[in-house]
């Protein structure tokens, strides 16, 4: 049997060979690419500048969205189980660890059983 060969799975082949000689080729052309780019840019301060459409940049305070107005559909579609998770978030470590592992086993002890 050889080392590397190609594992037929039904649904397609898999050969690892291949694939890293894709990738291989993929970072090939990437690099070509950026390679004839200009590497050179003007010093300024107008070259430092993001191009928002030839419009001066807003003011940081204009374009902040915060976290409650980001999420602020999915925190209110999930608001009932937001308001018995979160009173008995600690934010210590140690206990998501503990909960996790609860989880597990009691995960594993239902596989076992069924």
């Amino acid at each position: 049997m050889a080392l590397i060969e190609t594992l037929d799975t039904g649904f397609g082949a898999w050969n690892p060979l291949l694939w890293l000689v894709a990738l291989v080729v993929a970072l090939l052309i990437a690099w070509l690419i950026r390679s004839r780019g200009e590497s050179a840019r003007p010093s300024g301060a107008e070259s430092a500048k993001p191009y928002l459409s030839g419009n001066d940049a807003p003011s940081a305070e204009e374009t902040h969205v915060g976290a409650s107005n980001l999420y602020w559909g999915f925190t209110d579609a999930l608001k009932g189980y937001y308001d018995r998770v979160v009173p008995i978030h600690s934010g210590i470590l140690t206990d998501y660890v503990l909960w996790f592992i609860g989880v597990l086993a009691l995960v594993i002890i239902m596989a076992g059983v069924l």
